[in-house]
């Protein structure tokens, strides 16, 4: 096929037939199409958007461009996905609780991409081997509910060349190339029911709301077209959702709720991803339905019992369920103070996972190595009023030259005011097949 042609067209804004876009795929998958010429297509479909004829087709493709999982698990393989965020830690609360609820949980993660945190290496960070192979992750589901692994490099091999070029040719705000790229993945998985959380804020990909609500629509007609039981929360991100930022820390942040010492945002987002899993499995009919059996794995232990399966399960260390406290250690732990009193007003939360990022919980580049011991913990909320004697949060840093250039940028990026200031909004909405539900 005339690749030249096929850049043409979508470059003066014409629909690519279902022919077209598979053998973009397959040329993306194999390496018969330079890159070169996929980066010209790829900035065309910025530049000129795809239908939603176009962006199921090249999901469906960029799905059956590797391995097509079937998985057998015992019942309803489920999967959930956030499009990132700072300090979103739900998969290690929502996982084990759904579990502990008889539901069959195949996760797919990811790590950490510029401002983002993943959890495959908060997982890493105690242990937890995250490369499993797909007998020992079907198996473990079997047997315990859940697994979290990282993805195979035979699922979706097309979207891995597609991404590492969106990331370095300015296209990664696309909603056909964001939506396809995580649905073909989910759908490569063999994931029957699948639960999405989309950010929607300044630490978000999409940081408006109607751009959120667009991809979240985009992504449930995508895989109801494909068959599968999708819903899309959208929540948000205008602050970090949970008080722990950083992998160790996040994963003590985890296990404090799971234990019934912490509560907060994180838990209510959790919960409400959690009910539309077990949704999805056919567990409960109804969100208050879900969230009620949730609550009670959580309040009578299930939901920890289920996290130390898991981690002991995956070769990690499961003491730390027992002793969390010995994961927020770092060779410097020191208070932040904004210097001034006031009540919080703003927070870019992009800048806040940067300044962990520089404290070196996150990757600059893809070969850097994390530290699992740093990052900080927040002691404030938009909407809080400080006094001048209060931290805007506690920093655990390796050495005093990265704890000073995150200082720096989490004073910066947490801005107050004289007057008092509303609360971030937390839930906006439900999307799913038959429509949009104002939360």
């Amino acid at each position: 096929m005339n690749f030249p042609a096929i850049i043409a067209q979508k470059k003066l804004g014409g629909a690519l037939s279902d022919e077209q876009i598979a053998a973009f795929v397959k040329g993306a998958a194999d390496g018969s199409v330079p890159d070169y010429q996929l980066a010209a297509l790829l900035m065309a479909i910025r530049l000129n958007d795809m239908d939603a004829r176009e962006t199921t087709t090249l999901t469906l493709e960029m799905a059956r461009s590797g391995d097509m999982l079937h998985p057998d698990v015992g019942g309803v393989p489920v999967d959930k996905h956030s499009t990132g965020g700072v300090g979103d830690t739900t998969t290690l609360v929502l996982v084990p609780l759904c579990a502990a609820c008889g539901a069959r949980i195949a996760k797919m993660s990811g790590r950490g991409l510029g401002h983002t945190g993943g959890t495959v290496d908060k997982m890493e960070s105690i242990g937890m081997k995250t490369d499993l192979a797909e007998e020992d992750f079907l198996r473990q589901i079997r047997e315990i509910g859940c697994a979290v692994t990282g993805q195979s490099a035979e699922l979706a091999p097309a979207d891995k060349t597609l991404y590492a070029l969106r990331d370095t040719t300015s296209t990664v705000d696309s909603l056909p190339l964001i939506a396809s790229s995580i649905m073909s993945k989910k759908l490569a998985s063999g994931a029957e029911g699948i639960v999405l959380d989309v950010k929607v804020g300044s630490g978000a990909i999409m940081p408006t709301y109607e751009g959120s609500l667009e991809l979240a629509k985009a992504m449930v007609e995508i895989g109801t077209r494909a068959g599968r039981h999708v819903s899309a929360l959208l929540t948000g991100m205008d602050e970090p959702l949970g008080s722990h930022v950083g992998n160790r820390l996040e994963v003590k942040e985890a296990i404090d709720i799971l234990r019934g010492d912490s509560a907060g945002p994180l838990l209510t987002v959790s919960l409400r991803l959690g009910a539309q899993l077990l949704i999805a499995s056919g567990i409960a009919h109804t969100p208050a339905e879900g969230e009620k059996l949730l609550r009670a794995a959580l309040d009578d232990g299930r939901g920890l019992a289920k996290l130390r399966q898991m981690i002991a399960a995956q070769g990690g260390d499961a003491s730390v369920c027992d002793h969390p406290e010995v994961l927020a250690q770092a060779p410097i732990v020191t208070p932040i103070f904004a210097g001034r009193a006031g009540y919080v007003a703003h927070m870019d939360t992009a800048r806040l996972g940067y300044a962990s990022q520089e404290l070196g919980a996150g990757r600059k580049q893809k070969t850097d190595a994390i530290d699992p011991r740093v990052g900080f913990i927040m002691h404030c909320r938009v909407g809080d009023h400080l006094t001048e004697n209060q931290p805007l949060c506690t920093v655990y840093a390796a050495n005093e030259e990265t704890l000073s250039r995150a200082a720096a940028m989490i004073r910066e990026a947490i801005t107050l005011a004289d007057t008092p200031v509303e609360k971030e909004k937390l839930l906006y909405a439900l999307v799913t097949s038959e429509g949009v539900e104002a939360l």
